[in-house]
């Protein structure tokens, strides 16, 4: 097989003007599109579908006991308390029992027989006129 290229109409200086020209833009347009950054399309907000409700979780284990509260400060000494009131009279005590009976006295003397005494009322005054 035989290949033959006619080369002196190709590089004739009218034809090599004009592809050169176009043979240079094509280039360019090559090397400018190698040098373009990629543009980054950020995606919007996901729109969130509510589903049905899930089952409920299992309870949670209980606490650990808090710590013991420090003391509190000794409270103030209170105010001396309002004298009490009189108190009602007591009841009258019961009689007492009967006393023991005394000794009998001495016998006295036998009295002597005397004179009789007459005891005559004094004569009244008289009224002076």
């Amino acid at each position: 097989m035989q290949i033959s290229v006619q080369v002196s109409g190709f590089f004739s200086r009218l034809n090599l003007m004009k592809y050169a020209i176009a043979l240079s833009l094509a280039v360019s347009a090559m090397t400018l599109a190698g040098c373009q950054r990629e543009t980054v399309v950020t995606p919007g907000p996901a729109v969130a579908v509510p589903g049905p409700a899930g089952a409920t979780g299992a309870t949670g284990s209980t606490g650990s006991t808090g710590n013991t509260g420090n003391t509190g400060n000794t409270g103030s000494t209170g105010s001396m308390g309002s004298t009490g009131a009189v108190g009602s009279t007591g009841a009258t005590g019961s009689t007492g029992t009967t006393g023991m009976t005394g000794d009998t006295g001495a016998t006295g003397q036998r009295g002597k027989t005397g004179d009789t005494i007459v005891v005559v009322p004094a004569p009244s005054p008289t009224p002076a006129r």
